[in-house]
């Protein structure tokens, strides 16, 4: 697969070594020649294909034959810039997939395939996640979002009242589009098939909807609607950089 990475920060240059690492052919585009020719005489990383350029200028990034790439990851610091680079990508040069990492949570609305985004990966969105993930139990976090929003990972661990508990995955009656990816019990995963009953403890990973997260709720969780009274949790979500719908959660007593 061929990869063009535009920002040669820490972030860009470890999603190229890595890459490469996997066996993948990447080219990285910076606009700093200062930093490229330094990292060029370090060999750092390793394999990398280097271009000194503006991503956000049309004729500097045809210079990276974007044309070629499967995949373009625009990881600069600038949100504007990897909005830009983004949109060229798709438009400009047709390539097939764009993830676009985000800075500032604020602009992550703008991260959608009217830019030509496929793929928008916020920092503080992820740690989010994982911090409720792994302090909370009989609620649902937004793991990862995936089609522009559209169709995402999310993550409940199963209370002692959840209504799957005891019961098969072919007996819940999960909506056609939705479907559980891995089961996490007693620190090893379980590869889900549809006799597989749920118990008190698994960690449930699922892939859902816009239509079919609320039923997958209600199914593991007991709660129908999103809309449910959390304002405690809200505020901390918002302390590191969330919004307000990236879980949901049962009715609680604080």
């Amino acid at each position: 697969m061929r990869v063009l990475v535009a920002g040669a920060g820490n972030v860009g240059t470890f999603v190229a070594k890595e890459l490469i690492a996997a066996g993948h052919h990447v080219a990285l585009i910076e606009e700093d020649i200062e930093r490229v020719n330094l990292l060029q005489a370090s060999d750092e990383p390793a394999g990398v294909t280097w271009f000194a350029g503006d991503a956000c200028e049309v004729g500097e990034l045809a210079k990276a034959e974007p044309d070629k790439a499967d995949v373009m990851v625009a990881v600069t610091g600038d949100d504007e810039d990897n909005l830009v680079i983004s949109l060229l990508a798709k438009q400009e040069f047709g390539v097939p997939r764009i993830i676009a990492r985000v800075n500032n949570p604020k602009n992550e609305w703008l991260f959608n395939e009217g830019w030509g985004v496929d793929v928008s990966v916020s920092t503080p969105h992820l740690l989010a996640g994982l911090v409720e993930e792994a302090v909370t139990v009989g609620s649902m976090v937004r793991l990862l979002s995936l089609e522009a929003g559209h169709a995402r990972l999310v993550e409940v661990t199963l209370a002692a009242d959840s209504p799957a508990i005891d019961q098969a995955i072919v007996e819940v009656g999960f909506p056609r589009d939705s479907t559980v990816v891995a089961i996490i019990r007693k620190d090893r995963v379980v590869v889900p098939r549809g006799d597989t009953k749920f118990h008190e403890r698994d960690e449930v990973i699922a892939l859902v909807t816009d239509d079919s997260e609320a039923k997958v709720c209600d199914i593991l969780i007991g709660v129908a609607s999103p809309e449910q009274p959390e304002d405690k949790i809200r505020q901390q979500l918002r302390v590191l950089g969330g919004k307000e719908g990236e879980f949901y959660k049962r009715p609680t007593s604080w």
